[in-house]
């Protein structure tokens, strides 16, 4: 793993949340995308070489609406680039981790990614992702 590429939020109003880190982070969004395979829509911040994803779900049954109904708003997932997602997906289930796909799908910002449980990592939501090529 390089380095932390981002950190996922889980927000209820994407609108909202995009005013509040506006004004939080003194920077504009500068891109939104919509996930359908994920019902979720993104909108990223990059301050210096910070990137930040607010994340609101785009259906009743998207994994953002159940964390945001069980656990609230707030730190979804911490997200790590990587240079070769299917080595580095092989490393992490050979060393015991579970990870939620088999296999890297596509994900927001031009990304392959993979979860790895948080069961896995202390309760913490990773994300590898690996810029499409």
């Amino acid at each position: 793993m390089t380095n932390v590429e981002h950190i996922g939020i889980a927000v209820r109003n994407l609108s909202a949340a995009e005013d509040l880190y506006s004004t939080l982070l003194n920077a504009s969004p500068y891109k939104r995308e919509a996930v359908a395979s994920e019902q979720v829509t993104t909108s990223f911040f990059k301050v210096n070489q910070t990137k930040i994803e607010l994340l609101e779900a785009s259906g009743p049954d998207s994994a953002i609406a159940r964390f945001i109904e069980k656990k609230g708003e707030g730190i979804h997932h911490i997200a790590f680039e990587v240079e070769d997602i299917i080595a580095e997906m092989e490393r992490l289930r050979d060393a015991g981790f579970v990870l939620l796909n088999e296999t890297p799908k596509r994900g927001a910002d031009n990304k392959l990614v993979c979860f790895v449980h948080p069961k896995s990592a202390n309760g913490v939501l990773i994300e590898l992702c690996q810029e499409i090529r």
